[in-house]
């Protein structure tokens, strides 16, 4: 990264970057970013320093796509950028490790608002300031000249501070398949969204699930608690509960059995029940297939003594790899749901959850 210089004092949020220039808008991000504790080097120089306590480094990427992601008419610069973080916190959750950093590449049309991506900046501080982690370095682009979308790409780094990573493929049969975090949230907050109700959320439920969806709140400590309660496997959950599991029975060479009426406690909630019946639909579609809540999903040995925060939502057996609800193919499952998501918004209707490019 380019040395940004001094941060220029005051400055209309509204001025376009192109008016701004690139290094003036740099200087003015940076001094947003916040402190990472493990950094020696931050922003300013060709490259960031990072210390590793463990040895290892844990590394994870997101991209996040204008009118893809998010949507500036729906979500601020902030909303923004606590999502942009959340989605690479969670990750690092995920392998059991403690994020300690991010780096952020940007690339933007000339006329976007320097003021929003300030506003950017403050979001993902904000989201990572609890865990110690911020911003240190990143880059800065000007969209194709055809292009009218802003796009994030972040990187995070984290330490597993001497313990063994948590993959996907350690889940076996006669573990217990556990849930920490919340699911269906963002997912509703989207279907109020496509529905046009957003205007009249107030301050009941439905505000609940559309904050949920402009900033998830991951539980990224159940991360690294799950790995030394002796996870056998993690992963976050940010295309939906039936697809990601699907990955760690894949990877592990199991079926995962989950338990409808388990995931109808804890992860979902009140919130759920009452914005379905408000849009006419059937929640558990949300819970199921509904992305980027970023809960995690992760397996323990049996009779294991779950962290707090953590509960019970199915088993693992032999068998063909795959995911169950109660017995019944989660294809089949999201069959049956299809016609009541697609209605609250096409969360569900794409198969178990979502896939990009189809």
């Amino acid at each position: 990264m380019t040395r940004p210089g001094a941060a220029p004092a005051g400055g209309d949020p509204a001025d376009p970057v192109a008016l701004v220039g690139e290094f003036p808008l740099i200087a003015r991000v940076v001094a947003r970013a916040g402190t990472a504790r493990l950094a020696d080097v931050g922003p300013g120089d060709d490259a960031a320093v990072v210390r590793t306590p463990d040895g290892r480094v844990v590394v994870c990427t997101d991209v996040l796509v204008e009118g893809r992601h998010f949507r500036r008419d729906w979500s601020s610069g902030r909303d923004v950028g606590h999502k942009a973080a959340a989605a690479n916190l969670a990750d690092v959750a995920a392998m059991g490790a403690v994020p300690t950093a991010l780096l952020v590449g940007l690339a933007c049309p000339a006329d976007t608002p320097v003021g929003w991506l300030e506003e950017v900046a403050e979001g993902m501080a904000a989201e990572c300031a609890p865990s110690g982690a911020a911003v240190v370095g990143g880059d800065t682009s000007a969209s194709a000249p055809d292009s009218a979308a802003v796009v994030l790409s972040v990187t995070a780094l984290g330490d597993l501070e001497g313990r063994p990573p948590v993959l996907r493929s350690g889940a076996r049969p006669g573990d217990v398949v556990a849930l920490a975090g919340r699911l269906g949230w963002s997912a509703a907050g989207y279907a109020l969204f496509r529905a046009g109700a957003v205007a009249g959320a107030g301050d009941g439920p439905a505000a609940l699930v559309v904050r949920a969806h402009r900033r998830p709140e991951p539980p990224y400590g159940a991360g690294p608690a799950g790995a030394r309660a002796g996870a056998t496997s993690m992963c976050d959950v940010s295309d939906g509960l039936l697809a990601d599991a699907g990955h760690l029975a894949a990877a592990s060479g199991v079926v995962l059995d989950l338990d409808r009426a388990a995931l109808a406690g804890p992860g979902a909630g009140p919130p759920l029940a009452a914005v379905a019946a408000a849009l006419g639909v059937d929640p558990l579609g949300w819970v199921l297939t509904g992305g980027e809540d970023h809960a995690l999903v992760g397996t323990f040995p049996p009779g294991a003594r779950l962290p707090e925060g953590w509960s019970v939502v199915g088993r693992v057996v032999d068998g063909a790899p795959g995911v169950l609800l109660d017995g019944v193919a989660a294809e089949q499952v999201a069959r049956e749901l299809q016609p009541g998501g697609a209605a609250a918004g096409d969360t569900v209707g794409r198969g178990t959850g979502h896939e990009h490019f189809r």
